[in-house]
């Protein structure tokens, strides 16, 4: 098949392409290559797709409407998984305008794209962050989650609710995921592990925030991936006998879903220090800070749904990952 995959230079949209192109699939990739993080980092990542002949990369802002309207036009996809936005938590609360350019207005050109072009599925990424306030866990799909506590959260929450009206007004099948804290080889500099990962090697403190008392769904990215490709396969379908009352509000009467995708196993931000620790065979320097702005206490997905449709559930270890990551960040990094 011939997919689009938005953000294809970044961790998720890297790997991803991989897989699809691997399986023999056209793939064209787009990406802004902004400087949220090392835009080297990116252009490794895009080298390393370059293998591949069923490949092809376009740089382009999904906040460009002409742009995007004529790649749709030109290419006809069939599929597109939608990864390409504007990431962090701590970010959003300093640059907010970028999350308004990147997650809202190019969320809405790639609905357009699909209305118009009579795409067959829309894979796109939503987030863990939206369970916001929520304290019941594991986070379900079918928890209320209009209490958000970061404008990152609020972005992905909005990107769920124009899917549903595109869903119900043009009959456009979607599945948002709910990603929960993704990380491994070839991952985001932003992110917890990398930056522990520098600092610890270079000899320097670590800041641990909430004093360490913090738990994350860490879900190694090769069972993030495996479940996007799977998911792909199952195509939302209309429901006429779901109803606000009584359904989930993870499906719909339209051809509408949402899931969680993560490790369903939360890890004390502590564990995974440790974890690090030993790969790198070095201590850590910890600084212990308060609580973030914007940071939840916990992220715990239950991922029965996810299982029940597709068979897979995530079972790469805490630790297993962070070691193959030490080992792609001292051989990249020559560290």
């Amino acid at each position: 098949m011939k997919y689009l995959v938005t953000g294809a230079a970044g961790f998720i949209g890297f790997y991803l392409t991989k897989r699809l192109c691997e399986a023999g699939h056209e793939v064209v990739g787009i990406d802004n290559l902004n400087d949220y993080y090392d835009v080297n980092l990116k252009h490794a990542r895009l080298k390393e797709l370059e293998i591949y002949q069923n490949f092809r990369f376009q740089k382009l802002d999904l906040a460009d409407r002409e742009g995007v309207a004529k790649l749709f036009e030109a290419e006809q996809f069939q599929r597109v998984i939608h990864l390409a936005a504007q990431a962090g938590v701590r970010y959003s609360l300093d640059n907010p305008m970028a999350y308004a350019d990147s997650n809202l207005v190019g969320h809405l050109t790639i609905l357009e794209g699909c209305r118009h072009h009579n795409i067959e599925h829309l894979v796109y990424a939503s987030s863990s962050s939206v369970y916001g306030l929520n304290s019941k866990t594991p986070f379900s799909t079918s928890d209320s989650v209009d209490h958000p506590i970061s404008l990152y959260a609020a972005t992905k929450k909005s990107n769920e609710l124009m899917s549903h009206t595109y869903s119900h007004l043009y009959g456009i099948p979607t599945t948002g995921l709910r990603f929960f804290t993704v990380y491994g080889p070839w991952g985001r500099p932003d992110m917890a592990l990398f930056k522990f990962a520098k600092l610890i090697t270079e000899g320097k403190p670590i800041d641990v925030y909430n004093n360490g008392n913090l738990s994350r769904d860490f879900t190694y990215i090769d069972d993030i991936v495996e479940g996007i490709i799977r998911i792909q396969d199952v195509i939302p379908q209309k429901d006429e006998n779901w109803t606000v009352e009584s359904g989930s509000p993870a499906q719909s009467s339209a051809p509408y879903k949402v899931y969680n995708i993560g490790n369903g196993n939360p890890v004390k931000l502590e564990s995974f220090i440790d974890s690090l620790e030993s790969a790198l065979n070095i201590k850590a320097q910890k600084n212990y800070m308060p609580m973030q702005p914007g940071d939840v206490y916990k992220t715990y997905a239950d991922v029965d749904n996810l299982f029940e449709i597709t068979g897979f559930k995530p079972n790469t270890s805490i630790e297993a990952g962070v070691t193959k990551f030490v080992d792609w960040y001292q051989a990249f990094y020559k560290a």
